[in-house]
């Protein structure tokens, strides 16, 4: 999925398709292992995807901690 699609989601959205992509991985994994998996590549970019929205979680988490810092008058 891309970033700009994961960015407009809402904190909600973003848990229920992390959700679906850790369940989409571990399908994966026990395809990879039965070896029934022709494309091995599409655990990376599942993995990729999880790192993207686990990203976008921190920052919407941390956005509302920062406050404006107070520029004071240095003109006086």
């Amino acid at each position: 999925m891309d970033f700009k699609e994961l960015k407009s989601k809402t904190e909600h959205e973003l848990h229920t398709s992390l959700a679906a992509f850790r369940e989409k991985l571990r399908e994966l994994r026990f395809k990879d292992s039965n070896s029934q998996l022709k494309n091995v590549r599409e655990i990376r970019t599942i993995k990729q995807s999880i790192a993207r929205v686990l990203t976008l979680l921190k920052t919407k988490k941390i956005e509302p901690a920062i406050t404006p810092v107070e520029v004071k008058d240095l003109n006086k």
